[in-house]
């Protein structure tokens, strides 16, 4: 009999042979025939979402599924929601990172009970990026490492100089979310590494109503907030999926990831293992400013 964990691993490998057929044999993995190292990071300052919970010593679903991820397409991954990792030998090892996180990860208490990054560590990441690896973020890796005057200012945005620097580095910032509700991704970028086929798609999610948007931010996805309710998304369409160079680096972010089913949904699935070959560098992708063109009005947050 399988246990809980084969199970989790079993029901990955099958939702992913959907999700692999879309693309063709093969073009996510490195040209280079060295593997590539990711480090996926789930550490959680005061919500753990049901995805990156663990029982013991079994890896959460969402880390699962990365892993087998990794797997199909020659990238190992290795998950950690200790901090001290940042600091550690192997650390420069990595290739790329993958973040479901939240809060502030210097914090000494958090909900997973793993030690904290330092600020050392959070230095020794946003420098990573800066010359040139990888940064993948999903759902909440926005709500973590917030801007100064969070949250009495959510409802506002604020210069480059004024924002933590790791959301500089991400491209936005969560400010809030209303009930799970479905609703729809406009394709901005139907060409984007995992998209190829993709049409506009509702699906029921926490959406995430997000500020702070770097002016060079490409979109992939724009939430549509037509028919949507709670205060949270009275403003017009904004970001929910986009790409970015942070200096040398490869950035990529979606909102999708609260939801076990989003985590198993095929559209979500190739749409993060395009993100994460694009930020390995195993694939490139034309990724010109086009926020304007997106989502003009993306800076018109809900009012008061």
């Amino acid at each position: 009999m399988l246990n809980r964990r084969d199970l989790l691993r079993h029901g990955g490998l099958a939702a992913l042979a959907l999700g692999a057929a879309r693309f063709p044999l093969g073009w996510t993995r490195a040209a280079d025939p060295a593997k590539k190292r990711v480090l996926m990071y789930t550490r959680s300052e005061g919500y753990e979402h049901d995805v990156v919970k663990r029982k013991g010593d079994k890896l959460s679903l969402a880390e699962n599924i990365v892993t087998d991820l990794g797997a199909k397409h020659g990238v190992e991954v290795q998950c950690e929601k200790d901090g001290r990792v940042f600091e550690s030998k192997d650390f420069p090892k990595f290739d790329a990172f993958v973040f479901e996180t939240q809060g502030n990860l210097l914090g000494e208490k958090s909900k997973d009970g793993y030690p904290p990054m330092s600020e050392a560590g959070k230095k020794a990441l946003l420098k990573a990026v800066a010359e040139g690896k990888g940064f993948v973020g999903s759902h909440c890796a926005s709500d973590t490492f917030h801007s100064p005057g969070f949250p009495n200012n959510r409802w506002e945005n604020q210069e480059p100089d004024k924002m933590d620097p790791y959301i500089r580095m991400l491209g936005g910032e969560f400010c809030k979310h209303g009930d799970q509700q479905k609703a729809f991704m406009r394709v901005a970028d139907p060409n984007f590494p995992g998209l190829k086929g993709v049409k506009d798609f509702d699906l029921l999610e926490e959406w995430y109503s997000l500020r702070n948007f770097a002016p060079d931010l490409h979109v992939i996805l724009v939430q549509d907030t037509m028919g949507m309710k709670n205060f949270d998304y009275e403003r017009p369409n904004f970001p929910a999926t986009w790409a970015r160079m942070h200096e040398k680096g490869r950035v990529f972010y979606t909102s999708m990831g609260h939801r076990e089913d989003v985590w198993q949904n095929k559209v979500f699935q190739d749409l993060l293992l395009g993100g994460l070959s694009w930020a390995l560098g195993n694939v490139n992708a034309d990724i010109p400013p086009n926020l304007d063109k997106a989502a003009p009005k993306a800076k018109e947050l809900p009012k008061k």
